[in-house]
């Protein structure tokens, strides 16, 4: 794969527009819980910075619907920002507009600028060509390093690449994210096992579609897990199951078969008897789940049968907790297969934890250094493994 990077440009008194994922979660007190995806973008800024540049960031934060509102205000990152790059980071109160224009007509060498929030306009989302445009103004060169965002055809991710003609790359967050799916979908050592869990079959179908031309083993956990039991005649009590999927697990397990694909569901169950960090908790035989009872993670056996399959892989994709982990009593299942991850990662395998909960949970397990990589963008890696064109990839390489 061949993609144009920061790398091979010079930055030296030039002001860069980069379309950054700062998309974090904030606490009551509006303070950053977790600065992942700000930490992925420092070393994309630091070489800008290092070459003479100046940069200018833009973001969006959660999902405002009629424009400005307090909580997504971009200014409640500035601290944990402007410390994690040991530089003092100004702040435009508005992604366009006097505030915006001023600022960055003023940025000086060595300097950052962070722009207000861009979805507190509708035309962000829209992909508006004039939006796009508004925006362009205050760059030389336009740097797209929001992975997350990827799949996305809005305005600062996709529509703005074509008014820097020949001057638009990618930063080492987006590079990075696309060269290790591609290994992980191109070039993959065997045995190559996948790893699926979350709540719904139909969230990862087309992903399993795609992986099942391409796994050796596939294990199914986490709330999906049921609905293939139950598809199966077990009894799954009052545990998540898509009734209108019985079919379309069959159809998995069969399409499995046929291919040559070991699929591995749980055999056992930790149960609560409501969903709750403090419910009453059993284990049990996953196909036999009382009712008033609800599988909340993959029982010990599973979790200990899962590990064994993993330790021997070469190659390693995880997506999906196994479990509902945030809660300890139901976290096993989804921390034995990280820990089996990263012995099998430090056997010589190679690991693509896949975004979302499992970057979370790799996170909270504080074990996301002892893995090959962990991918900031669950949306985007999915539709990537999927095999759809993401727009913000799309449109930097046919500018550039």
């Amino acid at each position: 794969m061949s993609i144009k990077t920061i790398d091979n440009y010079n930055f030296s008194g030039k002001k860069a527009l980069i379309r950054v994922d700062f998309n974090v979660p904030l606490n009551a007190e509006l303070q950053v819980t977790d600065p992942t995806r700000i930490r992925a973008a420092i070393p994309t800024i630091q070489k800008i910075l290092s070459d003479g540049g100046s940069v200018i960031l833009m973001s969006h934060l959660g999902r405002p619907k009629e424009g400005p509102v307090d909580k997504y205000s971009l200014r409640h990152i500035v601290s944990t920002l402007s410390e994690l790059l040991h530089t003092e980071v100004k702040f435009a109160d508005d992604c366009i507009g006097a505030s915006a224009d001023e600022l960055a007509a003023n940025l000086k060498s060595g300097e950052v600028l962070l722009l207000e929030n861009l979805r507190f306009y509708k035309q962000e989302e829209k992909g508006d060509v004039e939006f796009a445009k508004k925006l362009s103004t205050y760059g030389d060169v336009y740097v797209n390093d929001a992975f997350g965002t990827a799949h996305r055809a809005h305005a600062s991710t996709a529509v703005i690449a074509q008014f820097f003609k020949g001057n638009c790359m990618f930063g080492y967050v987006m590079a990075g994210e696309l060269l290790n799916a591609e290994k992980v979908l191109s070039h993959p050592q065997k045995p190559f096992t996948a790893i699926m869990g979350g709540a719904k079959v139909s969230d990862k179908i087309l992903i399993i579609e795609q992986l099942m031309e391409k796994v050796d083993h596939l294990l199914i956990g986490g709330g999906m897990a049921y609905t293939f039991i139950k598809a199966q005649g077990g009894n799954i009590g009052n545990s998540l199951c898509e009734e209108d999927k019985l079919d379309l697990a069959l159809q998995i397990l069969s399409s499995a078969a046929s291919k040559g694909v070991k699929i591995h569901l749980p055999i056992d169950t930790v149960n609560g008897d409501k969903f709750d960090k403090d419910a009453n908790t059993n284990v049990t035989d996953i196909r036999n789940i009382e009712e008033g009872w609800m599988g909340l993670d993959i029982g010990p056996k599973s979790a200990a049968l899962f590990a064994d399959v993993i330790q021997q892989s070469k190659t390693i994709l995880w997506n999906g907790p196994m479990g509902v982990f945030e809660m300890k009593k139901f976290e096993n299942g989804t921390k034995t297969v990280a820990e089996a991850i990263v012995a099998a990662t430090a056997k010589g395998a190679f690991s693509l934890i896949g975004g979302g909960d499992s970057a979370a949970a790799i996170n909270q397990f504080n074990m996301a250094d002892k893995v090959s990589y962990v991918s900031t963008g669950g949306g985007a890696l999915l539709e990537n493994i999927e095999g759809k064109e993401l727009p913000g990839v799309a449109m930097v390489n046919e500018n550039c």
